[in-house]
């Protein structure tokens, strides 16, 4: 689903105007994104929790070259859904 098929379906199901939903699918992006930067959790219950995590240095390959290289350690947003989104999906 993109961005615009996901406004659309929160502009139906919560009757609000395309314009309305995308303003409210644009905050709550930059709510989380900003929460994350600073380092917090964002917990939505039953359906998950956004973190950042620690994705430590390793050795990779240049898959044109076939040279090893080092890939730096970096920070990564982690996604664990709640329990009832996997009830949800997962039958």
């Amino acid at each position: 689903m993109s961005k615009a098929e996901l406004v659309e379906q929160i502009a139906a199901q919560a009757n609000l105007t395309k314009v309305d939903a995308e303003r409210a699918v644009n905050a709550f992006i930059s709510a989380v994104t900003g929460s994350l930067k600073k380092g917090e959790d964002v917990t939505l219950v039953g359906f998950g929790t956004f973190a950042v995590g620690d994705r430590a240095e390793r050795q990779g390959r240049n898959p044109q070259t076939g040279k090893s290289i080092t890939i730096a350690a970096k920070k990564v947003v982690k996604f664990k859904p709640g329990k009832a989104l996997k009830d949800e999906v997962g039958g």
